[in-house]
């Protein structure tokens, strides 16, 4: 692999296999796909019969196998001869309720077949092409753009046969297909690898944190845990914003890539190390977290901050404060406000909260294991946002 400065031209890669040269042709995707919609099956023909792909297959898998198909339906012999899927065969995604996702795509790769539905577009495979470059052709930045504005619709965005049909890609040799195929599929198996890793040391830490709710030992209040603090910005941007969130606590920047709070943020609430922010209005979803990722920094007014009192072992009662018994005692402290979604707080009840507080030592022993899988949890998800990283940079850089 390296850097194409041998071979320069207007339809050239800027990075490709050394032994590969000549510029790339451009296609109509009309020339490899023949595109149809799908099957509408009313519902009483659903849970038996032959595989029945779906959006969701489309957007859940990293290809699509018979396997991974959830769902089945009986079809007539003329229909699984119309909406047949076959090996190489690409699913596009019809409808999006943005319009970035419009037309997104998977291939199917089994021998085994199937049929597809209504919400989704089938090109048959008519043309020479390998299909896991297929995939990733599909799936990079400029073929997505292509596909985009191709897309139309108010509420939903929609994208038809003939759209799809109009799409022109630039293609390399089948040769070279292949080589660009096995070396992406190759990442994208690292990256399945690491995901799994990933959810295994997520459900182990899950088990700690149910752990640490089940001990025995001397019953606390929240009262006797949390002391509230209430230290506030003096001057607008003093530190940075945060948001806190049922996934965690972020910088605002990096989780909406913008920042969204007003812009006089003088007179925020300053969070600092150690502090536990939770919101009163998303608390019963899980809308509490300890902060151990920033130094210092600064929410909104709505937030209640706490600091953790002496005498509890800190990591102990952020993993107790996220724990399924925590939760079901959040919605209970919890009222139903205007919006569904939202909940007012009832502070007295959520500070008479109790748990089961066991000795400093098995405090300790527990926040050891904690923090020995966060640890390794924060070095496991490096690695897969790195491997996302050159993944996204191949397919920025292999394709035109």
């Amino acid at each position: 692999m390296a850097n194409n400065n041998k071979h320069t031209g207007p339809n050239v890669p800027a990075l490709r296999f050394p032994e590969f040269s000549g510029e790339w042709e451009q296609h109509s995707l009309s020339d490899y796909l023949r595109f149809k919609n799908g099957l509408n099956p009313d519902a009483k023909r659903f849970g038996k019969g032959i595989k029945f792909i779906s959006v969701m297959d489309i957007l859940n898998n990293a290809t699509i196998s018979y396997d991974c198909v959830r769902a089945s339906v009986a079809a007539t012999e003329q229909e699984i001869s119309d909406f047949e899927v076959e090996y190489g065969d690409v699913l596009f995604q019809r409808s999006s309720e943005t319009l970035e996702d419009i037309g997104r795509s998977n291939i199917y790769v089994d021998s085994r077949h199937c049929v597809f539905g209504g919400f989704v577009i089938r090109g048959k495979k008519i043309g020479e092409y390998e299909p896991y470059f297929m995939k990733y052709r599909l799936d990079s930045p400029y073929a997505r753009k292509s596909i985009i504005v191709k897309g139309a619709g108010a509420q939903h965005f929609n994208i038809g046969q003939d759209g799809l049909s109009k799409v022109e890609l630039f293609f390399p040799k089948y040769e070279e297909q292949v080589k660009i195929g096995d070396l992406l599929r190759i990442i994208d198996d690292r990256i399945n690898t690491q995901s799994k890793i990933i959810e295994e040391l997520t459900a182990l830490r899950s088990a700690l944190t149910e752990k640490c709710s089940r001990q025995a030992g001397t019953l606390f209040s929240l009262a006797d845990i949390l002391e509230e603090t209430d230290e506030r910005s003096t001057v607008v941007n003093q530190y940075q914003v945060l948001s806190s969130t049922v996934k965690g606590i972020f910088s605002q920047k990096e989780y909406f890539n913008k920042d969204i709070a007003s812009e006089d943020n003088k007179g925020y609430k300053v969070v600092r190390r150690g502090n536990v922010v939770l919101s009163p209005q998303n608390l019963w979803m899980g809308n509490i977290n300890y902060n151990n990722r920033f130094d210092v920094g600064i929410v909104s007014p709505s937030y209640k901050i706490y600091s953790i009192k002496k005498g509890f072992n800190p990591t102990f009662i952020a993993a107790l404060l996220k724990s399924k018994k925590a939760l079901y005692e959040y919605m209970l402290a919890s009222e139903q406000g205007a919006s569904v979604v939202r909940r007012n707080l009832n502070v007295e009840a959520f500070m008479g909260i109790t748990f089961r507080i066991p000795n400093a030592y098995q405090q300790e022993v527990l926040s050891k294991a904690i923090a020995a899988i966060d640890s390794k949890l924060s070095n496991e998800l490096s690695i897969f946002e790195q491997l996302q990283l050159q993944k996204g940079s191949l397919l920025e850089n292999m394709f035109i």
